[in-house]
């Protein structure tokens, strides 16, 4: 998983930088940074999120479904997915239309309460860099 770097704030201000402003900004860092590791990883994975949130809202979607809203590859899809199930976040059914496999996800109840926890953690992170 790529991480984007936070660079360090310089210890002196530079020229033209008052000192509060710098003060105020090294304090939303360290907001920023106290909360990330309190992220649910499994979720915070952008394909994961995008798997998650389309199920939140859909009682349940094919395999071809998502990976059609999602625009990815089915290895793609598949590693993600899978990974979501060894959390049991997500629950995959597999059967036959005819003699045409269908795998069939569904979010289960603790996927559910994993995404509004992930939901409300994010809203809580967004609050406190508006208030800074």
């Amino acid at each position: 998983m790529a991480r984007t770097a936070i660079a360090p704030l310089p210890e002196k201000p530079q020229a033209g930088e008052p000192a509060a402003k710098l003060a105020r900004a090294g304090r939303r860092q360290e907001t920023v940074e106290n909360a990330l590791p309190n992220l649910d990883r499994v979720i915070h994975e952008r394909m994961r999120l995008g798997i998650v949130s389309a199920l939140a809202v859909n009682d349940s979607l094919t395999f071809n479904e998502l990976k059609k809203l999602l625009q990815t590859t089915d290895g793609n899809l598949s590693v993600h997915a899978r990974r979501l199930e060894e959390a049991e976040y997500v629950e995959c059914t597999k059967t036959f239309e005819g003699r045409m496999p269908r795998t069939e996800y569904r979010l289960t109840d603790a996927g559910r309460k994993a995404f509004e926890r992930y939901l409300n953690h994010m809203e809580a992170l967004i609050q406190a860099m508006r208030e800074r």
